[in-house]
């Protein structure tokens, strides 16, 4: 399989055995200034829970928590099942820290959901740094917002540039579920409403 994201003629299914769900920056006053707030608060319990459930790896970044707060709790309470790290950063790219890309390659997971704030700045350059390693990026556009709607289309724009690919939360959901006969299938199919 090529390691790339979305090149034109792949398709990139989700495998939950080779997945890991980032979620940036999900701060209380990061998210309060975020034209979408609402869909990505709940497209986020959907990814988080759905994570829980078929026990994928979470990676958390909190952008200068001293300031900007902690995750919001809804995201730390879903998680009860799964493994969860928690990187504070300072760089836009979450993965510029050397000791942050260390803890997440640690995971040995090469399919990456990345879903956060703000889609322009600190989601971009972190699924650019992750596409250019040779991991398989998706960002969830639903569940990914700027202050300006128009940045957050442009930011999905470059990351498909960039070799990403942009997709929805229940794309990805129903991707990792793979059938309706999956046991977790209506435990996760009640999250979407």
């Amino acid at each position: 399989m090529d390691t790339k994201s979305c090149k034109k003629g792949i398709i990139m299914i989700f495998q939950p055995e080779d997945t890991v769900l980032v979620v940036i920056d999900i701060q209380e006053k990061l998210l309060n200034a975020a034209f979408n707030s609402l869909s990505i608060k709940k497209n986020i319990d959907i990814l988080t829970r759905t994570a829980d459930a078929l026990n994928i790896p979470v990676f958390i970044t909190e952008q200068y928590p001293k300031g900007l707060g902690k995750t919001i709790n809804l995201i730390t309470n879903n998680l009860h099942n799964t493994n969860k790290t928690v990187s504070e950063k300072t760089d836009f790219n979450a993965f510029a820290d050397n000791n942050i890309y260390k803890e997440f390659k640690n995971l040995n997971r090469k399919q990456v959901i990345i879903c956060g704030i703000e889609t322009h700045i600190c989601v971009h350059q972190s699924a650019a740094e992750l596409a250019k390693n040779g991991f398989q990026v998706a960002v969830i556009a639903d569940a990914s917002g700027s202050r300006a709607e128009s940045e957050h289309a442009y930011g999905l724009e470059n990351i498909k540039e960039n070799g990403g690919c942009i997709k929805t939360t229940e794309m990805v959901v129903f991707e990792l579920l793979k059938t309706s006969k999956h046991t977790k299938f209506k435990e996760i199919q009640s999250l979407i409403k």
